[in-house]
């Protein structure tokens, strides 16, 4: 299976327009200070976002704010992972984020899961690191799985009733995934 690669019009601008100007931004911002360059950077994110990708950030924001940042530190210290928080979250739409919305996904394009979970690490980066891993295991079943494996599955990971993650590991390469050597064979 050799998939042509999907060419987003959104990305493409990006790479295209607005990666340059962030580069030339970020080579001034180490030559001269940052604060000034972070404003021009904001208000370049802020002039180019849809009305709805602006509604996904101050929801992602507002959640990071009360429910994860506040708790963060303890979570890391306790090493404790806050399935409530996440389930939370979940209610949110941010369970199935780049899934069909027929099986509970929200149906949304990568800048606009980039943009949740940027807001979503200000309050808590590990939280939010899980979330983005489930998020790829879900669209991984959206995507590659069957209409039954996706009926069966897709509800209950976009609610977070169930969990998902992946390993990825072996000796002599930890997760560089081009450095693995097994191979799987039928």
């Amino acid at each position: 299976f050799n998939p042509k690669p999907v060419i987003d019009p959104t990305m493409a601008m990006l790479n295209k327009f607005i990666r340059p100007m962030v580069q030339q931004s970020a080579r001034k911002t180490l030559s001269r200070g940052f604060a000034s360059d972070i404003d021009v950077l904001e208000n370049l994110a802020e002039s180019i976002m849809t009305e709805d990708q602006r509604s996904y950030r101050d929801l992602a924001r507002g959640f990071a704010r009360t429910e994860l940042e506040p708790h963060a530190a303890d979570w890391d210290k306790n090493s404790h992972f806050p399935k409530e928080t996440i389930r939370e979250a979940a209610s949110l739409g941010f369970g199935a984020i780049f899934c069909d919305d027929e099986y509970g996904g929200t149906g949304l394009g990568r800048v606009d899961g980039s943009i949740i979970f940027e807001e979503l690490s200000s309050g808590c980066t590990s939280t939010t690191a899980y979330l983005t891993i489930h998020n790829m295991c879900a669209w991984m079943v959206d995507s590659f799985g069957s209409i039954e494996q996706r009926a069966k599955w897709l509800p209950q990971m976009a609610s977070m009733d169930l969990f998902a993650s992946y390993c990825l590991t072996e000796p002599g390469s930890g997760s560089d995934a081009a450095s693995l050597s097994s191979r799987a064979t039928k």
